[in-house]
């Protein structure tokens, strides 16, 4: 299952709590490529149907059936640049 850093788990909490997003609110992560990792990244204010639930140290990700088989073994990382910009980065875990 997907696992976050501290620095991830931190970055989604703060997206989730933006006013205007009830509580329960996490990121979704989504792929339409089966066989290209790529990923849309969205706040969310619940879980679509099918959705895997990953949910570490109070932070809260919603990842469609697809996104949840191909992050299985990742971490997820993330940073806010300078001009305060989020950028992820996923991961293999040890």
């Amino acid at each position: 299952m997907l696992t976050l850093t501290k620095n991830a788990s931190t970055i989604v909490k703060d997206i989730s709590s933006q006013p205007g997003l009830p509580e329960g609110a996490g990121l979704r992560i989504t792929s339409d490529s089966d066989t290209e990792p790529a990923f849309a990244v969205s706040a969310a204010e619940a879980p679509e149907p099918g959705d895997q639930v990953v949910e570490q140290s109070g932070a809260t990700v919603y990842l469609d059936e697809t996104a949840a088989v191909m992050l299985e073994d990742k971490v997820l990382d993330a940073t806010v640049d300078p001009s305060g910009k989020v950028e992820f980065a996923l991961g293999t875990q040890e």
